[in-house]
């Protein structure tokens, strides 16, 4: 018994010292954790001890930062309108001239806006452009699946509730005045106000990218930590406007819709990127503003792609969780059925390198553990995840372009391949011969040294390329390619980070390719300048106070040519006249029959088919397969070919008039850029041979009869081959 309780005893003494030293291990370990975690927020410039502020302080913080986002949102939108009125002089023009001046797409995205709210209601209006008869003749058509038109629809039923409210309550919504031109010219009223269609769709447009700056102000802040931050996006957005924007002179474009949400897209994006755990909500309102995104441009489908790419390499460098990765893959993928439900079916949504992308990166996640048992951790397994999902990527598109039947897109592909090799047609000619589809210019590059906002991006760009080169070497040089709990830590922390470098550089790809892209890059570019004000990647410098002090100095240097920059926008004094046309319109609406089916320039059928009325071939929407097929039998006129196979060509298409203008025919942005010139890499064999444009020009019989001409158009009527009626 009593050496029963001896052993008793010494083992309740053991347990006891082991529980010590068990207690003890324990608490280094909680230490060391606790030490490592300090080290970690630390690098990250955070508080060694946080402390949450009282909810007063919060709630002041939140509305001064509000107040100040509204602030920049009301001078965007001033901005704005401003430049558009002093160009234009928009407040005295005539309804025809304010249709005239929405020029190409511009006017025909507006004639849908304009279908509805003259429409005898608005379901009637929905119905007109769900089965349009105008644009494709003899084509019906539902414009709404084709040409993104939702934004004209929402605008459409908001003038029509406005407008009926108004005139209930008798409240006047527009003040019309008599403008005396002079040169014997007919005097023309002018209107100014919300109940003005056309006033009230530019008011609109103005305030959503009004809106957009207030985001941006609230996206720096969030994105630097900092209220300067914010206040040194907004700063560089404005000296760099020019570069950043073209809303003010061309406000019905898609993107003038489109892209606020995706500023609002990419804001949700980096919430949940720096959330461990992002809730339900916050993956909802990422696909509703995806959503809202795509469905005004046909365009959103290319930009999504690189972000998707941006996510997947931050993921492969071990920045995004596999989960999170797959989370944010499953509301792209949602997000884009809903829109292609939206869009009736279109067919680009779903043959498209962002839907293919999207299944093949979900296939490389969800095999993750086979890619690192084949060709074990480390960086030759990040190769083989890159060529599994370039390669399927590729492969899904064709295939899914072949089993749906759909070509509306190739003209991209082409578009790409004659950016590197000397391939050419007609098709890729007619966009790379525009000024705003070829690389980006030099003078592009120096404006934005001009300003600093080049040399800035690259200060904030190689500081965090720093950290991440740090990584991906630790990483590499562990045998076993596992990481400690504390190093994904600080990893998931710069998560942020490195997903907006990576998509600044997509971006800048797509910007240096296509010259028009750098409106995506510019304002990138100018978010990323908030991160001057980060203590996370510039703590460095010093206490709070230097910092704020270096960025105050970098932005008033930036203001000395950022400041001209504004000046120079502001010194633009326009007033739009285009009196050639507006006779060539007032002589359709007077001397045509209302089911005269007309062709010519693209940019002039908008114009004929918005002011005039009258049904149209070829529009400047050139993004379908058909349309560019029926677009280059019209543009025959403006090639070697005989007048009789034109005349056989607009036949075909059922064409009563054809609008000639001298200038396509003649013009030439560049050598090997004229109308003829492109058709000669179409038709090689009439190489050589008088355009038939120019014999045409001079006596258009007997092909055709010329019932009017001015000095900028001439209209030839298509003689019959059989009659056809609509």
């Amino acid at each position: 018994m009593v050496v029963k309780a001896r052993k008793a005893g010494a083992k309740e003494q053991n347990e006891r010292s082991e529980g010590k030293s068990r207690r003890g291990r324990e608490g280094k370990s909680a230490q060391l954790h606790g030490r490592n975690a300090a080290i970690i927020r630390h690098k990250l410039g955070l508080s060694a001890t946080p402390t949450p502020p009282p909810l007063l302080l919060l709630l002041l913080r939140a509305l001064f930062i509000c107040a100040l986002a509204l602030t920049a949102g009301f001078l965007h939108w001033y901005h704005l309108s401003e430049l558009f009125e002093n160009d234009r002089h928009f407040s005295h023009m005539s309804s025809l001239e304010k249709e005239m001046a929405f020029r190409t797409e511009m006017g025909l995205y507006y004639s849908y806006f304009k279908s509805i709210i003259e429409a005898p209601s608005f379901l009637n209006g929905l119905g007109l452009i769900m089965s349009d008869r105008l644009t494709e003749y003899p084509l019906v058509i539902n414009t709404l699946k084709r040409f993104n038109l939702y934004p004209e629809v929402v605008l459409a039923s908001w003038y029509r509730v406005y407008s009926t409210t108004m005139e209930f309550f008798r409240i006047p919504t527009k003040m019309c005045w008599t403008i005396n031109r002079g040169e014997d010219l007919d005097p023309v009223e002018s209107c100014e106000g919300m109940g003005d269609p056309a006033y009230f769709y530019v008011t609109f447009v103005f305030l959503l990218n009004g809106a957009m700056m207030s985001l941006f102000y609230i996206y720096g802040t969030y994105l630097s930590g900092s209220k300067m931050g914010g206040a040194v996006t907004v700063l560089s957005f404005f000296f760099n406007h020019g570069e950043s924007t073209r809303v003010m002179w061309t406000p019905p474009l898609r993107e003038s819709f489109s892209y606020p949400f995706l500023v609002l897209q990419m804001l949700l994006l980096t919430h949940i990127l720096r959330t461990k755990d992002p809730s339900r909500n916050s993956m909802v309102a990422l696909g509703v503003s995806t959503v809202m995104f795509m469905l005004p441009w046909q365009f959103a489908q290319f930009v999504l792609l690189t972000q998707v790419a941006s996510l997947f390499a931050s993921y492969i460098l071990g920045y995004l969780s596999p989960a999170k990765m797959q989370a944010l893959l499953l509301t792209h993928m949602v997000s884009l059925g809903v829109c292609f439900i939206l869009m009736f079916g279109n067919s680009m949504l779903l043959t498209s390198f962002y839907a293919s992308s999207l299944i093949s990166i979900w296939a490389v996640v969800a095999l993750r553990n086979q890619f690192a048992q084949m060709f074990r951790a480390g960086f030759l397994t990040w190769v083989m995840q890159c060529v599994a999902w370039g390669g399927t990527t590729v492969i899904l598109k064709f295939l899914l372009a072949l089993v749906l039947g759909a070509s509306d897109d190739a003209h991209i592909s082409s578009l790409i391949k004659s950016k590197f090799t000397s391939y050419k047609d007609f098709d890729t000619m007619m966009y790379t011969c525009a000024a705003e589809f070829d690389f980006m210019e030099v003078e592009t590059v120096l404006r934005y040294v001009k300003t600093l906002l080049l040399p800035v991006n690259l200060l904030v760009v190689g500081v965090i390329a720093v950290k991440i080169i740090k990584d991906v070497i630790a990483f590499l040089r562990r045998r076993d390619g596992a990481e400690h709990e504390d190093d994904q830590t600080e990893k998931l922390a710069k998560a942020v980070l490195v997903y907006h470098t990576l998509q600044l550089v997509a971006f800048a790809v797509l910007a240096v390719l296509i010259m028009r892209l750098k409106l995506f890059l510019t304002p990138h570019m100018c978010l990323m300048t908030s991160l001057l004000c980060s203590r996370q990647l510039f703590g460095w410098v010093g206490e709070k106070m230097k910092q704020h002090t270096a960025v105050f100095i970098i932005v008033s240097i930036m203001a000395v040519q950022g400041v001209a920059n504004l000046q120079q926008q502001w010194s633009i004094m326009g007033e739009f006249s285009n009196l050639p046309q507006e006779d060539l319109l007032e002589w359709i609406k007077e001397n045509t029959p209302p089911n005269a089916v007309f062709a010519g320039a693209m940019p002039t059928m908008a114009s004929v088919k918005l002011s005039a009325g009258r049904a149209i071939v070829n529009h400047p929407h050139y993004e379908d397969a058909g349309l560019r097929e029926r677009t280059k039998l019209v543009y025959s006129m403006y090639s070697r070919k005989s007048a009789e196979q034109v005349k056989r060509n607009l036949m075909s298409l059922q064409v009563d008039y054809f609008i000639l203008e001298d200038s396509w025919c003649t013009r030439r942005t560049r050598p090997g850029c004229s109308m003829p010139e492109i058709w000669d890499v179409e038709d090689p064999v009439n190489a050589g041979k008088t355009p038939v444009c120019t014999l045409l020009s001079r006596d258009a019989r007997p092909h055709f009869t010329t019932v009017f001409h001015n000095n900028v158009y001439k209209v030839l009527k298509v003689p019959k081959a059989a009659k056809h009626t609509r």
